[in-house]
């Protein structure tokens, strides 16, 4: 398993084993396929404008399950502009939408000296313990990341993740890319309720970056809130080794299982 994906063309990719889900191992786990697409976005907006501008927002719908199997990506431009644009990526397996992924692409500045945040610190990883979530989640996409872990209860922890892989052979892959190819098990590492008793699967996430992340390491401190009728939350605030760089969204829909 030298990465998650290989290219085929263009605009098709086939996944290896290293993406098979957590709650399936007949599917993949999304969060590789978010990182691709990043990805994807990125090399169409270097092609097109040499990669003045950066990715600040991401929100992706996810449609339904991707069996392991060769998918294709197109993007489009949805509104173009000198300082500002935003693009619009579809992921498809077999002719069918699986995600549809917006992104905005601003321009960078000098802010260095503005920068701050009252966001609260994380501890740092070598504070934290190992942690597999192979103890709770199958597949073997999960057991290819090494994470470290407090959880305070179920449904708050901090962690950080660092991928074994890189997401896509033979290609350079910038740091926000591979990032939001890690994402997306935010929702895994403190689940208020054990996944062989309830399914909690996102439909969406959203990312929203104020820097491109440095180093192997990205910090996860993270809340899950499940409401009363069926909808939860998991909500994660990303860090690297200098604070904060940003936040993650995902909706759950909160699924009882039946005996």
């Amino acid at each position: 398993m030298p990465a998650y994906f290989e290219r085929l063309d263009a605009s098709s990719f086939r996944p290896t084993s290293a993406v098979e889900g957590a709650w399936s191992v007949e599917e993949q786990h999304i969060a590789p396929s978010l990182g691709l697409i990043a990805h994807v976005i990125e090399r169409d907006h270097d092609a097109r404008r040499g990669g003045e501008l950066q990715l600040g927002r991401i929100s992706y719908d996810i449609l339904g399950t991707i069996p392991i199997e060769c998918v294709d990506l197109d993007v489009r431009v949805l509104r173009p502009g000198r300082t500002i644009e935003l693009v619009e990526a579809v992921l498809s397996h077999d002719g069918r939408a699986a995600v549809i992924a917006r992104a905005w692409l601003m321009q960078s500045a000098d802010t260095a000296a503005l920068a701050g945040s009252a966001l609260p610190a994380m501890p740092d990883r070598h504070e934290l313990a190992p942690w597999s979530a192979g103890e709770i989640w199958q597949g073997q996409h999960v057991r290819t990341v090494d994470m470290r872990r407090r959880q305070t209860e179920p449904g708050r922890a901090w962690a950080w993740l660092r991928p074994q892989l890189p997401l896509l052979e033979g290609e350079d892959v910038s740091p926000t890319a591979r990032l939001l190819g890690l994402v997306d098990i935010a929702n895994g590492i403190t689940p208020r309720m054990a996944p062989a008793e309830v399914a909690f699967p996102n439909v969406d996430l959203t990312c929203h970056l104020v820097a491109q992340p440095e180093g192997e390491w990205i910090g996860f401190d993270t809340t899950v809130t499940v409401g009363p009728a069926g909808l939860g939350l998991t909500d994660t605030v990303l860090h690297d080794h200098r604070g904060p760089i940003g936040t993650v969204q995902q909706i759950l829909t909160v699924r009882p299982m039946r005996g």
